[in-house]
């Protein structure tokens, strides 16, 4: 019985590699294209949009955190290369993504949700207090003045 099943074993392993071999995956036949994904850049025009883009969502953020804005150069490069108006826009892109984390997980998010456990709902109409953080007017002025004015009082 052993030596049937040695003599079977070159068969056995002559069978696996050719399985392997019509499986495996194969090159494009001549005929047939490669499919190549093109990533098609925007045109100088756009690549300014998507400058003044970014720096906008950028400057939203840090306003609505009241860091103050990242500044913005004026000067003008002499015919700037595409290759600087990338990375410039580039640059903008990653500063909106900071920013935006930054701005939607505050670093003291922890601490603020510990004092909401032990105060009142999210949408407590009643004064002199409002808000889930029970906020007087007097603290919505000094440290949300602009949600204040756009939005109401903190129970909005």
């Amino acid at each position: 019985m052993l030596r049937h099943s040695l003599r079977l074993l070159p068969v056995l392993a002559l069978a696996l590699v050719a399985s392997f071999a019509f499986t495996a995956a194969r090159p494009a036949q001549a005929g047939e294209r490669a499919v190549h994904r093109v990533r098609v850049l925007p045109s100088d025009s756009g690549l300014a949009r998507q400058i003044h883009h970014y720096r906008r969502v950028t400057w939203r953020w840090q306003s609505v955190m009241g860091v103050r804005r990242t500044p913005a150069t004026r000067a003008t490069v002499k015919d700037p290369s595409r290759e600087y108006k990338l990375w410039v826009r580039n640059l903008w892109k990653h500063r909106a993504k900071r920013a935006h984390r930054r701005a939607t997980h505050p670093p003291h998010m922890a601490g603020w949700l510990c004092i909401h456990r032990y105060e009142g709902a999210w949408t407590d109409p009643n004064g002199p207090y409002y808000g889930g953080l029970q906020m007087d007017l007097g603290f919505q002025r000094t440290y949300g003045a602009r949600l204040l004015r756009m939005k109401g009082t903190a129970d909005h």
